[in-house]
């Protein structure tokens, strides 16, 4: 007797599972879609942040490129004129 309950369960969860299967598809499907959305979203904020940067590298470069080639050549002429022990 107890292996035919088993068996009546199994049934039933069965009958379950595929009665409720649409609903777990479309719950699977909607959070699917989100996720894409946040991904799109991420990728397009990394992109607007890239373009940010390169365009402030670009306004501030009559700045940071002197500077940087003065600190280049005091950094080349240190090393030049050190000695050794």
């Amino acid at each position: 007797m107890k292996t035919f309950f088993k068996i009546l369960l199994f049934v039933l969860v069965g009958i379950l599972a595929i009665k409720l299967l649409p609903v777990v598809l479309v719950f699977a499907c909607a959070l699917a879609v989100g996720i894409a959305v946040m991904a799109a979203i991420g990728v397009s904020l990394l992109a607007i942040g890239l373009c940010v940067a390169l365009a402030l590298a670009a306004v501030f470069s009559p700045v940071w490129i002197p500077v940087l080639a003065i600190v280049g050549l005091v950094m080349l002429i240190r090393r030049s004129t050190r000695t050794t022990a």
